[in-house]
C-alpha cells in the first residue's frame, strides 16, 4: 500500500519533531544556497555584465525542487529573500501540488511553476533550463541503492556549472550519498547529522567538470 504522503507531511507540524528540525535545516542551507549560488546580471556598479554558461542575462537564479511536496522548505525562503528567483516544483501528489500553488500566490511569488507530474521520469525535465540550486528532500529514502546512484549521477543534467544540491537522508545511508556525490563531480559544502535526530542534509556544489549524459528513461521510483 503506498504512503498518504498529504497525512504524512502532518508530521511537520509536530512540536519538536525530527521531520520539523530536518525543515528548519533545510530552509537554513537554502538560505545559504541563495547567496552562494553563481551570481549573473549586472555588476554592483550598474556595469555590463556578460552571463557565464548557465547564467541568466537578469541575474535570475533558477531553483528546481524534486517530490517538492506542498512546498514549504522553498517557499517561504523565496519569498523573504531579496535576489531575483525562479523555482519549479514537480510534484505528484495533486492535493500537495494544490498547496504548493496557494501558497506561491499567498507569497505573492508570480515566478513559481508548480508542475503535478512524475519527478522519477526524465521526461519531466525536457526543456527544464538547468537550475542554481536542486533540491531532492524525501527522495533518497524512498528509493532503493541503484535509484539513488542513478539520480545522482543524472543530477549534472539539471544543473549550471557550480550549482548546489541541498538532499536528505536519514542515518548511515546517508554516507553512500556523501560517497556518489563525490564520485560525480560534487564537493561537499556542509553535511548536518544532529546526534539526538536520524535525518540528514546534505549540500554540495558541481565543481568537476561538466560531461552529463542525455537525461533519458526513469531516474527513480518510490518503494
Amino acid at each position: 500500500m503506498s504512503r498518504d504522503w498529504v497525512e504524512w507531511h502532518e508530521f511537520y507540524t509536530t512540536p519538536g519533531s525530527s521531520l520539523g528540525r530536518r525543515l528548519e535545516v533545510v530552509r537554513r542551507d537554502l538560505r545559504r544556497a541563495l547567496s552562494a549560488a553563481p551570481a549573473s546580471g549586472p555588476g554592483r556598479s550598474g556595469e555590463a555584465h556578460r552571463a557565464g554558461p548557465g547564467e541568466s542575462v537578469d541575474g535570475t537564479l533558477r531553483i528546481v525542487s524534486i517530490c517538492a511536496g506542498d512546498g514549504r522548505d522553498v517557499l517561504p525562503v523565496i519569498a523573504e529573500h531579496d535576489r531575483k528567483v525562479s523555482a519549479l516544483l514537480v510534484e505528484l501528489d495533486p492535493t500537495l501540488a494544490a498547496r504548493a500553488r496557494e501558497t506561491a500566490d499567498d507569497l505573492l511569488l508570480s515566478d513559481v511553476d508548480v508542475r503535478m507530474a512524475d519527478a522519477g521520469d526524465a521526461r519531466t525535465y525536457a526543456g527544464v533550463q538547468p537550475a542554481h540550486i536542486l533540491l531532492t528532500c524525501g527522495v533518497f529514502g524512498n528509493v532503493d541503492a541503484a535509484d539513488a546512484r542513478r539520480t545522482v549521477a543524472a543530477l549534472p543534467a539539471l544543473l549550471v556549472p557550480g550549482g548546489i544540491v541541498i538532499w536528505t537522508r536519514a542515518g548511515d545511508a546517508s554516507l553512500e550519498l556523501r560517497s556518489l556525490f563525490a564520485e560525480h563531480g560534487f564537493t561537499e559544502l556542509s553535511f548536518t547529522a544532529p546526534d539526538d535526530a536520524p535525518f540528514r542534509v546534505g549540500m554540495h556544489r558541481l565543481a568537476g567538470p561538466v560531461r552529463p549524459g542525455p537525461l533519458t528513461g526513469r531516474l527513480f521510483t518510490f518503494r
